[in-house]
């Protein structure tokens, strides 16, 4: 599907404004956090000896890769390699108020993020410090309903009672209970108006209704990601790897052995495991799938194209990748309003949609003819809002393969195929016509502003929706033509095609994969809640498998 994308709300921003404008709009007193205890496991990968031996290797310091790490070190030697540095070298992923930093800088290798862009030409982000995208996303806390473990993982079966007691371990150490400020208590009647009820007030499980999240940050904004889960590690088993870039699994047989892993001086090192040790690989939906293929496991066809040898034949590597879409628009408030990242969430029947928003003030400011201002004002500042989400059941599906570069460090070919079934551009087309439920509200019918004729409208960064929702081809055609990401992108490694359901690799002895690859369907509302239980899941089911 050829794509005239419209960017996301942020990313808009990019095309609308200047680098200096953003600068001013976002800057903010960034003083790095304090409490950095878990810094006494992280040293450079600089500082590794060029071989050394452990329980278990994890490759990828992420949401799912810390809590991992955290937890089996309880009781053996373990090793975290992560590619990006430690979050105290970006202050602007710390503090709430500097979130949109993220988006205003070039990707030069040494950001906290990697961009990349699919195949339809749709902008997307991954992490790259350790913490991952905990440390670079919305800071929503909220765990997906319960029917999740029913039936997206399909051939595994929870312990629900663990579960919980994972989500609690994680809680106790970085969610909070966030304060509203005046838009997300008037989004929050927005949905609730909207049709989006009952008002389910503080609710950290996704339930049907409007509900006000958890968030990891916390009430002075500063941000609480899966990095800090390190400081429940025992001392003297964990040793973290920063700026350190693995290269490939190493194979003896259908065994895996270990690492080889590079510096940021190039210099390779190797880790290997020790008898009864493991890999598990968390290098998120893009790096676990990238990795494998790297290291000989996936469709041999792909693999001998690129010269690759093969050590297992499995055609689902790389498969089954799904990207969320967002829905939705972006009116201008003709007033301003402090920054705010995402607090309240609205939650359809059936749990098919997941409505939130998030706003900012503009460095930009409007006339007073397009505005409600008495004639004597000069001018106004704008607020820049999302009123949008996305939609779950998602059944259009993509692939991942290797570029032509086998280099690690080169994003791999990622293809979603956004609406390529039509169910998709079903949801979507109910999804559209919610936000316009939404738009009839009292509040947002307040924000209108005078157009040039003296018609009083709702002023949109962006396209608006079509004037007649009930066309279902113009809100189909809208769907394609505004077609951007929620960044909830996941599988490439499904549990069933390329792990079982204890996420060890089919067909392969002492390898993992545990992250956002696996997944099927995105969890709910929101990934990382899910994500962080789940290296704490996994973690302590490997313990128990070793009597311990």
């Amino acid at each position: 599907m050829e794509n005239s994308t419209m960017p996301t709300f942020l990313l808009l921003i990019l095309l609308l404004l200047s680098h200096s404008q953003l600068r001013l709009l976002i800057s903010t007193n960034t003083q790095p956090n304090e409490d950095i205890s878990y810094m006494k496991f992280v040293r450079d990968g600089n500082d590794f000896p060029e071989k050394e031996e452990y329980d278990y290797i994890i490759v990828g310091g992420g949401t799912a890769g810390c809590p991992l790490a955290a937890t089996l070190s309880k009781n053996f030697s373990t090793l975290l390699i992560e590619r990006g540095s430690e979050p105290n070298k970006y202050p602007s992923v710390l503090k709430e108020q500097a979130l949109l930093n993220v988006f205003t800088v070039e990707d030069d290798g040494k950001n906290p993020f990697n961009r990349f862009v699919s195949k339809e030409g749709v902008q997307n982000l991954r992490g790259r410090v350790l913490g991952g995208t905990s440390m670079i996303n919305g800071g929503v806390y909220s765990k997906p309903n319960t029917d999740f473990f029913k039936t997206q993982l399909g051939v595994q079966k929870f312990d629900m009672e663990m579960v919980e007691k994972a989500y609690k371990w994680v809680e106790e150490a970085l969610v909070y209970r966030p304060r509203l400020n005046a838009w997300q208590n008037a989004f929050r009647r927005v949905l609730v108006e909207g049709g989006i009820v009952p008002d389910n007030g503080f609710e950290l499980r996704d339930v049907v209704g409007t509900k006000i999240a958890g968030s990891i940050f916390d009430e002075n904004g500063n941000r609480h990601g899966a990095e800090e889960l390190l400081n429940k590690a025992r001392p003297g088993n964990l040793k973290v790897a920063i700026r350190a870039t693995v290269e490939r699994i190493i194979f003896s047989g259908s065994s895996a052995t270990g690492v080889l892993y590079s510096d940021s001086k190039g210099k390779l090192h190797t880790a290997v495991i020790r008898k009864n040790g493991e890999i598990i690989v968390s290098a998120g939906a893009i790096g676990s799938p990238q990795l494998l293929l790297l290291s000989g496991v996936g469709p041999k066809s792909h693999l001998s194209s690129l010269n690759l040898p093969l050590i297992l034949h499995n055609p689902h590597v790389g498969q089954f990748m799904k990207d969320n879409p967002r829905v939705g628009v972006i009116p201008i408030l003709p007033y301003p309003l402090d920054f705010t990242s995402s607090k309240v969430i609205g939650i359809s029947n059936n749990n098919t949609y997941y409505f939130q928003s998030i706003a900012t003030t503009s460095p930009f400011s409007i006339p007073p003819s397009f505005s409600l201002l008495p004639p004597n004002s000069t001018s106004v500042n704008l607020t820049i809002a999302t009123i949008g989400g996305k939609f779950s059941k998602l059944t259009s599906v993509g692939s991942l393969r290797l570029n032509s570069s086998t280099d690690v460090k080169t994003t791999p070919i990622v293809r979603f195929n956004y609406y390529s079934n039509p169910a998709d551009i079903q949801l979507c087309v109910g999804g559209v016509r919610k936000v316009g439920d939404f738009l009839k509200t009292q509040i947002i019918q307040n924000i209108k502003t005078r157009d040039l004729e003296g018609n009083r409208v709702i002023q949109f960064l962006g396209p608006p929706l079509p004037e007649n929702l009930s066309d279902y081809s113009s809100v189909a055609e809208f769907c394609k033509r505004t077609v951007t990401t929620y960044w909830h992108y996941h599988g490439g490694c499904l549990v069933g095609k390329v792990v079982d359901g204890n996420y060890s690799v089919i067909g392969l002895k002492n390898l993992r994969v545990l992250d956002g690859s696996t997944f099927a369907v995105s969890p709910g509302s929101n990934p990382i809640a899910t994500l962080m239980m789940l290296g704490r899941y996994v973690g302590l089911q490997m313990l128990k498998q070793r009597g311990v």
